[in-house]
């Protein structure tokens, strides 16, 4: 998630002419939605490598075998067998994601707080969480279409990623129905609340830690290890979610039996009577893969949320600075 600066950022120049001003600012949305997709484009190769760590070692045809050993093997292999940009598979829907996830995301995050606290003096903590709890919920429940073609393009064969955005898109909708865009919705939204919940008080804390020790003062270098730190919580509390939703998002339930579900199983994609729900496959992978399998990818999620906030916060800075 990339709510972990905003009660340090300085307000916007609209907050200075009412809270009426202040609902209508355009800026938030776009700058929060341009810097959220220049920051998935700099660290997607990393998201990569945390999918296909994730879906490989189920007891499905074709995802069975342990490709990857890790972050780094995961990156080595995927370079040597695929080539670079099978690394950047699935981009489209990625952009596409952020555009509308980080847009939605950060603009509502601004407008609650304008509504909540029109005098920016009067913010806590506990409201600035709630507003990003609420914010993260809606943004990526409405995003999810998105997500499942993004996590469908990275974790199945050539096949699929050949395709294209719009071909897979089009046979989601065909072979699922409005259904099967919005797989995983549940976890996606759990995940988001929880990523949110989690950082925003650990950046707080560390944040203060280091500028009350003189270890730090409010610095880049601050700002670069707290990110770090609280990103290392927010993937210890996410990742297990993160496994689920990606697993279930990576699951076919096909409208019409036929020659589509035995391609779905040539594809990669796990086949819809696998996992019935959340709570299944949560018990499934624990089961056959144990306890451990529900932090696979754990390493890249942990590096790609340090750097991704970084990254945004940088872009959006600036980018406030134009205007």
């Amino acid at each position: 998630m990339v709510f972990l600066e905003e009660r340090r950022a300085p307000e916007w120049p609209a907050t200075r002419m009412g809270p009426q001003s202040t609902r209508r600012d355009w800026r938030p949305f776009l700058y929060g939605g341009m810097s959220s997709c220049f920051a998935e484009f700099c660290t997607f190769p990393i998201d990569t490598t945390k999918i296909r760590l994730q879906v490989q070692g189920q007891r499905v045809a074709g995802l069975r075998e342990l490709r990857y050993r890790g972050m780094s093997h995961a990156l080595v292999r995927i370079s040597q067998e695929e080539g670079l940009r099978a690394l950047y598979r699935g981009i489209s829907p990625a952009v596409l994601r952020q555009s509308t996830y980080g847009t939605i995301k950060f603009g509502v995050y601004y407008t609650m707080k304008g509504v909540i606290c029109p005098n920016p003096a009067d913010e806590t903590l506990l409201s600035n969480v709630c507003c990003a709890i609420v914010a993260g919920v809606v943004s990526s429940s409405i995003a999810n279409p998105t997500d499942v073609l993004k996590v469908r393009m990275q974790a199945a064969n050539d096949s699929v990623r050949q395709k294209g955005m719009v071909r897979c898109f089009s046979d989601i909708y065909q072979q699922e129905g409005v259904r099967g865009l919005w797989r995983g919705v549940g976890p996606t939204a759990q995940r988001a609340a929880v990523i949110v919940g989690v950082e925003l008080p650990l950046y707080d804390f560390f944040k203060r830690y280091f500028i009350q020790n003189d270890i730090m003062g409010d610095s880049t270098g601050n700002h670069f290890a707290s990110s770090l730190l609280s990103s290392l919580g927010g993937a210890v509390a996410s990742t297990p979610i993160d496994v689920l939703r990606t697993r279930m998002m990576n699951q076919r339930a096909l409208l019409h039996a036929g020659p589509a579900a035995a391609a779905a199983a040539s594809e990669g994609v796990v086949p819809a009577h696998f996992y019935r729900s959340s709570l299944d496959c949560l018990y499934k992978t624990v089961r056959y893969e144990g306890c451990r399998a529900l932090y696979k990818g754990f390493v890249p999620t942990w590096l790609r949320l340090g750097p991704w906030n970084i990254i945004f916060f940088v872009s959006f800075e600036r980018l406030k600075q134009l205007y």
